[in-house]
Order: structure tokens, then sequence, then C-alpha cells
């Protein structure tokens, strides 16, 4: 029986180390040799992602990579499962008594269900991953920089019945700096009037005036279905572009922010639940009671107020689309809110331990175009932006009216703003060089260093909003604008970091 039992135990340490100690030696040095291979190629993978983890996603993320993965994983757990079972054939069970073989046989058992299960489940995910990441990832956008800058188009798809993705009701560019990874976040009301073209896309020939109805029912976030259908009724409409909506949805916000997207990612709230339970939830500081449900139909219930609540999908859902008691600009406060809980705390440890029901519930809910090659490149500024304050701006009154927008002061506002975000990467460079050069603690800190440790503390318990610096006259257009709609100009500013934004979003 201890025979047996250490020969079991040398096949679950080291395949094949049975075999070589009383069986075939030869069987035993090849066992060996792979798992000694396998182990190799762990922690090379292990390496490669503790240098550079765009290099990691990008490689793991190759089909033949999943392919290769795929066989390795079968392919190990019948070679194991033959080891064990070789192993206990070695223990000669004939020579144990009853009760000592019947125990032995059980725990063998138990060790090749063990190893198989285990090695099954890793090669359904390999299997879903390469699915999910073919489906999804299926390209088209542009991996090329604008002024050092990646911009790429969030939608959210409100979903119903046959609805999905048709009338995205969140409209979020993210302008993510290549070298820092600081974002700013610029949010578009969905009841936008009069958006723009540019002169090259298809829809400025039918809308070259912008997109306006005299009823008004013209509105940003139905640039999707109006292109989606303008294809289909004519094929020449965006010949040869997968998703005709998204194509136009980017080609307004681009002539709308001034901005070149480089890709788009179309949600589906609904589905977005599993995607957060994927992570293990959210938390969040939330300041009011938000109602789940509402409108049309009864309160199902609330989200109450309180310090670092937790939220599963379903409730995270429900924070970022309840409608009841608040309005639109509320609602794209609170849906940044989410975006920035998922971004900051979505660790890479999680992505790796949950890689198949992230890629799972990726593949319900998410539309893109961006290419598969360009995965690891996007997943790497990720994580440097969970390093960063997330600025935030929206484009609410007073500063645009929604029907009676100024495009001038949308993209006067989004230049001022990056410039601003430009300035304090360059600050902070120049405050890490000055802190290396200098030999000796400082006494006074310079005029800037508030503004730098506010935006390199992005854990800080309360930190510091991000004021921008103006040159080009954008608050002037903003009262003129608020004047001539009759509106008072609001003293409140529309950007800040979003951790400050995220506590008072939901206060109303």
């Amino acid at each position: 029986m201890r025979r047996g039992v250490g020969l079991l135990l040398l096949s679950a340490i080291a395949p094949g180390s049975a075999q070589l100690a009383v069986g075939h030696r030869r069987v035993g040095r090849l066992a060996l040799r792979i798992w000694g291979a396998v182990l190799g190629l762990g922690l090379l993978l292990a390496l490669i992602g503790l240098l550079s983890w765009s290099a990691l996603v990008t490689v793991v993320a190759n089909p033949l990579v999943l392919a290769l993965l795929v066989v390795v994983l079968v392919g190990g757990a019948l070679g194991w499962i033959v080891l064990f079972i070789d192993a206990w054939r070695l223990s000669y069970p004939p020579g144990m008594d009853r009760r000592h073989r019947q125990v032995f046989a059980a725990v063998t058992l138990a060790l090749v269900v063990l190893v198989g299960s285990s090695y099954g489940l890793g090669a359904r995910a390999a299997v879903s991953s390469t699915r999910t990441l073919g489906a999804v990832f299926t390209g088209g956008g542009s991996a090329r920089a604008t002024d050092g800058r990646v911009n790429v188009l969030l939608l959210g798809a409100d979903a119903g019945q046959s609805r999905v993705g048709l009338r995205p009701d969140s409209i979020t560019v993210a302008s993510v700096d290549v070298r820092t990874g600081r974002t700013v976040l610029f949010s578009l009301p969905r009841n936008l009037e009069d958006v723009p073209f540019p002169e090259d896309s298809p829809m400025h020939e039918r809308y070259p005036d912008g997109f306006s109805c005299p009823d008004h029912s013209c509105l940003l976030n139905a640039v999707y279905t109006t292109a989606t259908q303008a294809a289909e009724q004519d094929p020449k409409v965006y010949k040869g572009v997968a998703d005709p909506g998204a194509q136009a949805t980017k080609e307004a916000v681009e002539a709308t922010t001034g901005l070149t997207i480089n890709y788009y990612a179309m949600v589906d709230m609904a589905g977005f639940s599993g995607l957060v339970d994927a992570l293990g939830g959210i938390t969040l500081d939330i300041t009011r009671d938000v109602p789940i449900g509402g409108g049309s139909s009864p309160i199902l219930g609330w989200i109450r107020a309180g310090q670092g609540v937790h939220l599963d999908g379903y409730h995270a859902l429900w924070f970022a689309r309840s409608r009841e008691g608040s309005n639109d600009f509320e609602r794209m406060q609170r849906q940044k809110c989410v975006m920035a809980a998922v971004l900051h705390q979505a660790d890479p440890v999680t992505m790796v331990a949950k890689f198949d029901e992230l890629a799972t519930a990726g593949g319900r809910i998410v539309v893109t175009d961006v290419p598969r090659s360009d995965v690891g490149r996007l997943s790497d500024l990720a994580l440097k932006s969970r390093a960063l304050p997330i600025t935030s701006v929206s484009f609410v009154p007073p500063l645009v009216y929604p029907g009676n927008p100024k495009f001038d002061v949308v993209r006067t506002t989004v230049k001022d703003h990056i410039r601003t975000a430009e300035d304090l990467d360059r600050q902070a460079q120049r405050d890490h060089t000055s802190a290396a050069a200098s030999t000796a603690p400082r006494t006074t800190a310079p005029a800037a260093a508030p503004v730098a440790a506010a935006s390199t503390a992005p854990n800080s318990t309360a930190p510091a909003p991000v004021a921008p610096t103006r040159t080009s006259g954008a608050p002037e257009q903003t009262k003129a604008a608020a004047a001539k709609a009759g509106a008072p100009a609001s003293t409140a500013p529309e950007t800040d970091d979003l951790d400050v934004i995220c506590r008072v979003a939901s206060a109303g």
C-alpha cells in the first residue's frame, strides 16, 4: 500500500517519475522531458507577462497558439491518465489486502478524474476563446495614432427584443495617449441634433447640412439605424463595410468632435451584466438611492446609497441605465462611472484566472472593429490607463444644448482638454526628472506640484479635480451659446477627475 501511494504521489508531482523509478525507464524519461518542457513553456509565458502584458495577450490571442494549447492539453491529459494507470499497475494491487486494494483504486480513480476534468476544462476554455476572439475581433479599425493618441468610440446599446445595437443610448469617446495611457472621456448626448458628416461620407451626400429632420427625430443615436437602412436599400452605400451603422456613427462623431476614431466597440448593456459578474463585480461610492425599474414599469427595488457599495452585474447594469428620477445627463455620468470601475478594478490576475468567462461574456455583448492583432496593444494601454485618473467631459447644458448645438464649442473643448491632459503628462515627466536629478530632499514644493500629485495618485481617497487651462476662448463661446439658448450659464465645471464625478453623479 505504501509503495503504491508513493508511486501515485510521484506521478502526481512529476509525471513519469514512477516509471523512471520502478518501471519502464525510457517511458519515464520521455514523460519527464515533456513535463519539463511544459513547465518551461509556462514559465516563459509568465516571464513574458511580467516583462510585457501586451506581448502576453498578443501571444495568447493568437489562434495558432490557442490551437496548439488545445492539443497540448488534450494530449497531456491522456498521457498523464495513462501514467497514473501504469503507476497503479506497478504497485501490484493483487498483492494488497482487499480493503487496501479498494482504497488504492479509489485514490487512483480520483486522480484520473481530477486530471481529466481539469485539462478538459482548460481545453474547452481554449476552444471557446478561439471562437470568441475570432467572432468579436473581426478587424477593420486603424491602429494609426493621430497626434500621439488612439481614440475609441464606445457605444452602449440598451437592448430590447430585436433591438441590439440599433440605437446606442450611450456614446462616449475614450481618447488615450499612446505613451502614458492618460485618458479623457468625451460623452455626447444621444439626442444631439444636426450632427455633421465628413464630406467623404456617404451620409454627407444625403445630409449635406447635418443630420436634421423637421420633426427633430434625426438624433445622434438614430444615425446607426438610418445608415443601416440606407445600406440595405442601396448596396453601393458603404460598400464592403461590415457594419454601415457603426461606420456612419464613427463618421458623425469624428465630424462633431474633430477627433479621428481608430476603433469602435458596441456593448449590449443587457449582456454587460455577464461581463461584470465575470470580473467578480465592481465597487462604487453611491450618494443617493438609484431605482431598479421605473418609467413605464414598476420600481422593483433600489440600489442603496453608501460608501464602497459592491455591485454585481445585475445591479451595475441598473445603476448605469436607470432613468427614474434622473435625466440623460446624469445617466451619462453614471455610465462613465461604471466604465471607470471596470477599467480600474479589472486587474490582470482576475483577467487571466477568468479568461474563459470574460471571453464568453465578451462574445455575447461586444461588437467591435478591433483586429485580433491589436488586442495586446490595447490591453497594454488599458493597464497604463489604470494607473492614472480619468478626466471626464460631458457635452451637456449649458456647455452644449442638444437641440441647438454649437459644434465649434465641442471641438474647441475637446482640444482644450486633450491639451490639458498632455500638459499634466509633461509636468509629471518634469517632476520625475527633477526628483531623479535631486540628491537632497525638497523643502519647498514647486507651484505645479499639486496638479501633478492629483494626476499621479489614482488611489487617493479624495482625488483633486483637474482644472483645465483654457487658451482658446471656449468659456466665452459657452456663455454665448447658453445666452442664445435662453438659459443661464452654470458655474459647475463640465470636466473633473472621474473619481470626483462618480461621487457627485448619482447625487442628482
